[in-house]
């Protein structure tokens, strides 16, 4: 079966609104998360929606679990016609010089390393007579330092031009790639944010005042101007957009 899109970090938030959307769009989706509830409940919209679509529980930080889901992706679907990167963690917010190696190096892998990983292992699925988007979920921490966030900060800095590389890369391959800062979205990840210790993220009453002042973006909002991009029908190939700006 051809023409699916992978969507991970699928299971809530954006990635959820971005599975549904394409779904609704037409095309079957591969919702890849950590096993949870929510993407237990995720399954039946889906299949509402898309009856093909199919759900793998994979934690993108052990290697083992990016090879499983790869065979079970490629043992349904011979070409895949998006994938979108969204899974990511904003853990340790900590001081650099007080963070753990493991919970550091733990970030970089989710957010970045994992998505080279499960992209290079369905290089057989993707590109060649059909073409595949491949979008990524970038940030404004992307773009500049935020204190207790510098685990984060490298690791969006590092995939968009993991992306960039993959745009320059792809174009042999018949694969084009961008990425897109979705803005200040109302997900599990600020409700996080704001829980966060004040002695090492002093932007704390910034991003709870986000949330009080009603600043946050509906997931579904950004999911829909989102959507034509993943889809490849908009976006020129090694861009990097702000939804803001869509």
């Amino acid at each position: 079966m051809e023409g699916a899109y992978l969507v991970t970090g699928a299971s809530k938030g954006i990635g959820k609104s971005i599975a549904l959307s394409i779904a609704r769009n037409g095309s079957p989706v591969i919702a890849l998360a950590r096993q949870s509830d929510e993407l237990e409940s995720v399954k039946s919209e889906l299949i509402e929606l898309q009856p093909d679509s199919i759900f793998i529980a994979c934690d993108l930080g052990v290697g083992t679990q990016i090879t499983d889901a790869v065979a079970k992706v490629s043992s349904k679907f011979g070409h895949l016609s998006g994938i979108v990167h969204n899974a990511g963690t904003i853990h340790p917010i900590e001081n650099m010089m007080d963070a753990d190696i493991q919970n550091w190096s733990h970030s970089i892998q989710v957010n970045l390393i994992g998505v080279q990983d499960l992209t290079n292992q369905l290089k057989a699925s993707i590109g060649g007579h059909s073409h595949t988007r491949i979008t990524t979920i970038s940030s404004g921490a992307a773009k500049r330092s935020i204190h207790g966030w510098s685990a984060y900060c490298v690791s969006k800095a590092g995939l968009d031009m993991w992306s960039m590389c993959m745009a320059e890369e792809g174009i042999e391959r018949n694969i084009s790639s961008l990425s897109i800062a979705p803005g200040i979205v109302d997900t599990g990840m600020q409700k996080e944010i704001r829980g966060a210790n004040p002695d090492s993220f002093p932007s704390l009453e910034s991003f709870i005042g986000y949330y009080e002042n009603g600043d946050l973006t509906n997931p579904d909002d950004v999911a829909e101007k989102l959507l034509p991009f993943c889809l490849g029908i908009k976006g020129e190939n090694g861009n990097r957009l702000d939804v803001r700006n869509l």
